[in-house]
């Protein structure tokens, strides 16, 4: 049974048959528009000058404020082109000085490092004062004790006994304080002195091993 395709004004649509490409330039010339392309770049060359001499012009503005604020250029802000002196040479002699210098800033100066170095070198020193006999007054006889040789001693005789503190009563709305864990759990190496520690020991055993 043939049907038959009619549009809403009950006319018969036509045949349409394929459009005839013109092959012989080897592209589609209907694809090509190099007007919109000038176009683009006409557009990207004016925003780009456009847009220098807005910087320029800021550049020239924040100079000029600078130098109304400075003052005219004398002998102590001149401009001097350091690439006339060009590359110094190592001066084992002029690096001595610089380090003699260095060691006559006043305290605290710069560390050259994390701050390892320098813990380190309090920790030696707490040492020297903790484990051994120093004095303390001279005059009056007063000498500080390691604290083995305290802690053996406070084992032996005791703390002493302090008086009783008579505390009023607290207020409305107060409560008494509780500390329901210590505030620390001692004291710890840090872990610059656990790696230089290690060193050392792996050090002291290399010549036992040979």
């Amino acid at each position: 049974m043939p049907t038959h395709n009619h549009d809403g004004s009950g006319h018969e649509p036509e045949d349409h048959k394929p459009e005839e490409v013109d092959a012989s330039a080897g592209y589609e010339r209907s694809d090509v528009k190099i007007s919109g392309i000038i176009v683009f770049l006409t557009a990207l060359t004016v925003f780009v000058v456009v847009t220098a001499v807005l910087c320029y012009g800021i550049g020239k503005v924040i100079n000029a404020n600078m130098n109304k604020e400075d003052g005219p250029n004398s002998k102590w802000t001149r401009t001097a082109d350091v690439r006339q002196l060009g590359n110094l040479p190592s001066s084992p002699e002029l690096q001595n000085k610089i380090a003699a210098l260095t060691q006559q800033f006043p305290t605290p100066r710069l560390q050259t490092d994390d701050g390892n170095q320098d813990i380190t070198d309090l920790h030696l020193r707490e040492d020297l004062l903790l484990d051994h006999y120093t004095w303390v007054d001279r005059a009056q006889g007063k000498v500080r004790i390691p604290v083995e040789r305290a802690m053996e001693l406070l084992a032996r005789s005791g703390l002493p006994v302090a008086p009783a503190v008579v505390q009023a009563p607290p207020m409305t709305g107060e409560s008494k304080p509780v500390v329901l864990y210590p505030l620390t759990n001692g004291f710890a190496r840090t872990g610059y002195e656990q790696d230089q520690a290690q060193d050392a020991a792996a050090a002291a055993q290399r010549p036992e091993q040979k």
